[in-house]
């Protein structure tokens, strides 16, 4: 689900690959936040981790994916499948990402929060934030179409859970209230559930 960038679980000894990773993010967080996503490029932030911009690309893709890779939409998929069939597609979908959500192993939200933020504040990071955001629709429109759901009230659920998510998501990064994350991801759903 290419909604909010998130934290991935950490091994308990980052091997490393992990260490890797971990330095050109740092590296890109901090250059990001100094100069700017845009006028930040790929081979400033490898030279900055102390890396080839070979390994930079091994590791991400592209400079985007620094911000929005997310690789939880098979732990998504999932617990929308565990929700009771007999629910309204849209209440399967959220109560599914909530439950997946409530699950995640984040420890650290200070992070998500920063990547967010730039994500908020970039406007040339939104087709990839859609594109993620599309993927991640895809798959729980998908499941619950597999479940029974009607194809469009399914694609519609799926849509409405993300825009959902984004929003509410992208406000929490760019207000800085002191929220919690899991209380800017459980407002938005209760805002969906409550419609």
């Amino acid at each position: 689900m290419s909604t909010p960038p998130t934290v991935s679980p950490k091994p308990a000894r980052p091997g490393k690959v992990e260490q890797t990773r971990a330095r050109i993010l740092a590296a890109a967080m901090d250059l990001f936040t100094r100069a700017g996503y845009d006028k930040t490029t790929v081979a400033q932030i490898a030279a900055a981790a102390g890396v080839t911009e070979m390994t930079f690309y091994r590791h991400f893709g592209s400079k985007d994916q620094l911000l929005v890779d997310d690789p939880y939409d098979p732990l998504i998929v999932a617990a929308i499948a565990a929700q009771p069939r007999t629910l309204p597609p849209l209440h399967r979908a959220a109560r599914g990402v909530r439950s997946a959500w409530r699950n995640l192993p984040i420890t650290d939200e200070e992070p998500v929060r920063e990547r967010l933020a730039i994500v908020a504040a970039t406007p040339s990071l939104m087709p990839a934030v859609r594109g993620g955001t599309a993927a991640t629709e895809t798959a729980i429109a998908d499941q619950l179409t597999r479940d029974g759901a009607d194809a469009t009230d399914a694609a519609v659920a799926a849509a409405a859970v993300m825009a959902a998510l984004m929003t509410g998501l992208l406000r929490w990064a760019s207000v800085g209230d002191g929220a919690r994350l899991s209380a800017a991801i459980e407002r938005s759903l209760d805002v969906l559930e409550s419609a």
